[in-house]
């Protein structure tokens, strides 16, 4: 079931409990280089995401991620480069909404804003090989298998490889199918 009413909004400072509700969970971050975060790791996460909208130029675009009134989950947009117009997605949802369609939703929506407030020619994502939800989602989103580069992070258990999909602005259309 797809999560319709899904939105992001700019991260606030008030926001730090909501969000390391989850940061703080092994099985949330299992598959990133980051976390189970403390309260000062997630408050300096949210310190970032709110101080990034002062960048110029600005290249962090970190969203919460809320449903109806309840803050599950993260989506952000990195410009990675504004010369070549490329940029990265990445999100995270709390492990209780799983399953929902949530990721997909966010996945649309920062691509959305990605090609069309930004302007960018190509996205990519990537993602623990082991992870085969956040695979599906990209899937979904219509994002291109590129390959896998190999122990691009040091997690917990060991390196990790990398899974990378793309999708570039004359691909995307008004949403992901």
């Amino acid at each position: 079931m797809i999560e319709t009413w899904v939105t992001l909004r700019d991260f606030v400072v008030g926001d730090c409990q909501a969000v390391h509700a989850f940061a703080s969970l092994s099985e949330a971050c299992r598959y990133q280089a980051w976390g189970p975060n403390t309260e000062e790791q997630t408050r300096g996460f949210v310190q970032g995401a709110v101080d990034a909208r002062l960048q110029s130029p600005r290249t962090r675009f970190a969203y919460a991620v809320c449903l109806g009134d309840d803050l599950i989950g993260i989506g952000e947009v990195k410009v990675r480069s504004w010369v070549h117009l490329q940029g990265e997605i990445s999100y995270l949802v709390h492990p209780r909404v799983w399953g929902r369609g949530v990721g997909t939703t966010i996945g649309g929506e920062l691509l959305s804003r990605g090609f069309g407030q930004l302007g960018l020619h190509r996205i990519y994502a990537t993602c623990d090989p082991r992870n085969r939800g956040s695979s599906r989602v990209l899937g979904k989103l219509g994002m291109t298998y590129e390959g896998r580069h190999r122990h691009t992070a040091l997690l917990r258990d060991g390196w990790r490889d990398s899974e990378v999909f793309s999708i570039l602005d004359e691909e995307w259309g008004p949403g992901p199918s």
